[in-house]
Formats: C-alpha cells, structure tokens, sequence
C-alpha cells in the first residue's frame, strides 16, 4: 500500500532529534527547476504563482540559498516541513520510531519541486505549486517538466513492495502528476463529505483535515489491505457502503 499525498505552503522546521534523514530520489530535477527559477525576479514570481510582495520577496531569497546539501540551510524532513491542515491533523511530531519507519515505506508527498519524496526525504524551503504555469527546461508547465518520472517512480516503488494498492489523498492538481491513469495497481481514492440533512458535499478545509486524519489512521494501524480503511472513525466520520464504489471509498459525518 502506497499512501499519495499533496505537499503544503506553509512550512516549519521542527523535527525530532537523531532522524536518519534521506536524499530525495529526484535532487537532480530539482535543481535543474531551481535553476531556472534563480533566474526570475520577485516580480517574476509574483506573477507566475500569485504571490504577495513579501511572499515573492522571500521565495526569491528560498532560491537564491537553495542548496542540495542536507547539512546546510534549513533542510528538513518533508514529512516535518509541511505544516498545512492535513499534516497538522496527521501529527507526526507524535510518531513513534516504529511509526516513521512504517511511513517511510508507505507514505509519499507529491512536490512540484522535489517531484516524490518519502517522509524522511530532507528539504529545503521553497513554493512551487504543481500547477504553475511556467515555461520550463523540459516544457510549459510543471506537467511536462515531470513527464512520466513521477508515475514511473510510484510503480517501482509499488513492485518494490509487491503490492498494487494507491491509496489517493491528493488533490487533484498534485494527482494529476502521477498520471493515475498509468499506475500498475488500484487506486482507492477515500472521499470525505459533510451531511447537512439530506445532502453529503464535500467541505475543502473539512476534507484536507480530514485526509491527515486518515493517513495517521493508516500508519498508526498498519493498514495492508483497503478494507482496513473501512474501520476509519475518526472525528465523528463513518464509511458509507452504500455511496462507495472499488474506486471511492466514502466517509460522512454530520454536521447539524
């Protein structure tokens, strides 16, 4: 089982002591992005990713102190740097050692920089979301950039286990790069929706919590078989049979 997960903007660097940390498997690709990215001005990046004035001005300096170094900078396991809502809701700060290792071989983060990395893959700063529009080394997008690399790493990775089980908890922009179409194994895609009287919708903020929830959920119950996922009952969700397919496995809660 392979656990797929979008990356987060906002970032931390805490992490616990005495990890054995590991390089991520597409450095090289990134540092070729980088490269050219060094090259853009903080107006530049502005427009090219919407940012406000002190957003680009600090990931202009990201760039510019980028390093593939791990020992230098402020490199940090990427299971550790990103602090959006579904890490917080994962809490990895928590894990035990037995847990990281259990995500280290189950786990991975889809990265418009870094393209795949495992939890405990280090990385520098940086935002470079996957559907950014710009013209590239390799294309005009992050799409082209990435080609078939990132689809081909997941299916090794997937043989390497011998299992053939996805289990999708990204969003759709970051997915979308794994070309899920391509994989060699099922894909489960868990769906987490809102029940306010007889209606079910899904809720983003709702839902990318939601998603931590179930990847700790995984990791902490050393999840094998997608069957297991059916027992998630975390913050007031149920699986509902009856809105399920082998492709979406559907949890709901109220909310009234």
């Amino acid at each position: 089982m392979l656990i797929l997960l979008s990356p987060a903007k906002k970032l931390g660097a805490d992490f616990p002591a005495n990890l054995r940390c590991t390089k991520p498997d597409f450095l090289s690709e990134a540092e070729e992005l980088v490269d050219g990215l060094r090259r853009q001005s903080p107006s530049d990046l502005a427009g090219m990713m919407g940012l406000s004035d002190a957003l680009s001005e600090l990931n202009h300096a990201r760039f510019q102190s980028w390093t593939t170094e791990s020992t230098k900078g402020e490199a940090t396991p990427s299971l550790f740097a990103f602090q959006g809502d579904v890490f917080a809701k994962m809490d990895a700060l928590s894990f035990s050692s037995t847990d990281l290792s259990f995500a280290q071989d189950h786990l991975r983060i889809l990265s418009g920089l870094y393209g795949l990395l495992r939890p405990l893959d280090w990385i520098m700063p940086y935002r470079l979301e996957m559907g950014t529009r710009w013209q590239n080394s390799r294309g005009k997008n992050l799409y082209e950039f990435w080609g078939t690399s990132i689809n081909e790493a997941i299916n090794q990775q997937l043989s390497a286990q011998g299992d053939n089980v996805v289990i999708n908890l990204a969003s759709n922009e970051y997915f979308k790069a794994a070309k899920g179409e391509l994989l060699d194994g099922h894909v489960l895609t868990p769906v987490f929706k809102e029940k306010k009287g007889d209606q079910y919708r899904v809720i983003s903020f709702c839902a990318k919590r939601a998603r931590g929830m179930m990847s700790r959920f995984i990791i902490k119950n050393r999840c094998n078989k997608t069957t297991d996922l059916k027992a998630f009952n975390e913050d007031g969700y149920t699986f509902q049979a009856k809105l399920s397919s082998e492709k979406e496995f559907v949890f709901t809660r109220s909310t009234e």
